[in-house]
């Protein structure tokens, strides 16, 4: 079994660091995925028979490690899958972008179409069948002038497919690493991170805030200095 790193488990609830470069769940390529990982790690635990329940309320692109929370029974991954739904389930985003921001603080809203033959999105316009309204907020961290890169952080308002990645890409600040919408750092690892994630507990229905951060090493190497992310 790969090595879990668990923030946080209850009789409900697991949450976990989502590792970079492995799917949220079984996709054509067969590779091991952390639906399977989280799986395999209660049966081991609990000594469980067949087959696991594991609800898998949310998904982060395969190239993207972070917070991830899973329901271990029926009714928590329907209540939470609710506050998918609804927007009360927050998450946040630490992202390094090619360039200087115009602004320090800002909300983006596009309309964003998905090409399901090749998995890419775009911005579109409004109106354009399909597309999806899309809508983030940004505050800059930190901008290392020498390299050119800035750190943002990121709170999702709408879970469109690659959002943050079509988003800033589209305004000349594609993401160090993305190899799909981004122009520098071919072969590194995307520095895009599912850093924060609250929810509302399913069960005990008060707020519940979790936190995990990248290793401060190679791409994240800018982040060393930044206090109280």
């Amino acid at each position: 079994m790969q090595n879990l790193k668990i923030i946080y488990e209850d009789n409900h609830i697991i949450v976990v660091e989502k590792i970079p470069n492995i799917p949220s769940q079984g996709d054509k390529t067969g590779d091991i995925d952390m639906l399977s990982i989280v799986k395999e790690y209660l049966k081991e635990k609990y000594n469980k028979p067949g087959n696991v329940y594991l609800g898998l309320v949310h998904r982060l692109d395969r190239p993207v490690g972070g917070v991830m929370v899973f329901a271990k029974t029926s009714k928590a991954a329907s209540r939470l899958s609710e506050e998918v739904r609804t927007r009360k389930f927050k998450k946040s985003y630490l992202v390094v972008v090619d360039g200087k921001m115009e602004k320090q603080e800002d909300i983006l809203e596009d309309y964003l179409l998905k090409n399901e033959r090749t998995n890419v999105s775009k911005v579109s316009k409004e109106g354009v069948k399909n597309a999806k309204y899309a809508k983030l907020d940004y505050k800059v961290l930190k901008y290392d002038e020498e390299i050119n890169l800035s750190v943002l952080q990121i709170n999702l308002h709408t879970g469109r497919h690659h959002q943050i990645r079509v988003q800033l890409s589209s305004r000349n600040h594609s993401i160090y690493g993305d190899q799909k919408y981004g122009t520098r750092g071919r072969g590194k690892t995307i520095a895009l991170w599912a850093y924060k994630l609250s929810i509302i507990h399913p069960v005990r229905k008060q707020e519940m805030t979790f936190k995990s951060l990248p290793e401060f090493n190679k791409t994240w190497k800018i982040l060393e200095d930044i206090e109280n992310i």
